[in-house]
């Protein structure tokens, strides 16, 4: 079921910037070494984001779409978490001035969407799958945020430690690199044993999340899963590729880049090339 809110900024942002980027060289880099073959997009292969913004879920996963100002979400109304959410961050957005919002809601258009009293005296923060710092562009795209169905119970060790750090990071890439598209959210494929609030609400036991650089040269892609937790060794030590993000989770991750590209992309896992400066 799908459900749209408002218009999506997506749609006129990077989407159609990239659809005048016609020819963009991919130098692909498998293994660390510099592939012979070097991908281009045609014209007729230019993506838009809300194309790579797409996420393939398994059958059977209980899921409704809710599209709102600044973010997808992908809510699983058993488990009362977000199944994923997906944004698209550009490097001027990075630069906005809209105060935090700081109020949690339920959104009464989502089925099975907590209430705010599910999360007290859990020992669990509300944790921000998509993050009101990215979203700091728009006073509605801040306020969305805030919606609980955008939101998991997460470790405060994990919500202002590793994931944390991860965010900022994600906004100085994003600077860096003209735009970037973000998934994260919990790993529901682990088995829930725990559970908040009268709604019950699902605590992850991990989280993921993916980030592809359609603009840098070459294109890049990373992936992190972290335990619902202290992240031991943080960041770096809980960066995997994205076909790896993939595997514990079942999703497919930009299913419309073209194949050779796709499985080029998301076989690295260079937090290196990541971290480094241009």
């Amino acid at each position: 079921m799908s459900i749209g809110k408002k218009s999506q900024k997506h749609n006129v942002t990077l989407g159609s910037v990239l659809a005048m980027a016609a020819l963009v060289l991919l130098a692909v880099y498998v293994n660390g070494q510099s592939s012979d073959v070097e991908n281009t997009l045609s014209e007729q292969q230019a993506i838009e984001a809300s194309q790579l913004m797409q996420v393939v879920v398994p059958d059977g996963v209980p899921q409704q779409l809710v599209s709102y100002e600044g973010m997808d979400v992908n809510f699983n109304s058993l488990l009362h978490i977000p199944n994923y959410v997906v944004w698209e961050l550009t490097g001027n957005e990075t630069h906005g001035d809209v105060p935090r919002y700081n109020k949690f809601m339920n959104d009464p258009d989502v089925n099975g969407c907590p209430d705010t009293w599910d999360y007290n005296y859990s020992g669990y923060d509300r944790g921000h799958m998509a993050p009101a710092a990215d979203m700091k562009w728009s006073r509605e795209a801040m306020k969305h945020t805030f919606y609980l169905s955008n939101i998991c119970p997460q470790a405060k060790a994990l919500n202002t430690g590793a994931w944390n750090r991860l965010e900022s990071n994600c906004r100085k890439w994003a600077q860096r690199d003209s735009a970037l598209i973000i998934v994260c959210g919990p790993v529901i494929s682990d088995k829930m044993t725990e559970f908040i609030g009268d709604s019950r609400v699902a605590v992850p036991k991990r989280f993921f999340k993916v980030v592809l650089a359609p603009y840098s040269h070459p294109m890049r892609g990373i992936g992190f899963i972290m335990p619902n937790d202290r992240v031991e060794g943080g960041m770096q030590a809980a960066a995997v590729s994205i076909d790896s993000v993939e595997s514990v989770t079942g999703y497919d991750f930009f299913s419309a880049l073209p194949d050779e590209v796709e499985a080029a992309v998301e076989s690295q896992c260079d937090f290196y090339k990541w971290s480094a400066h241009k």
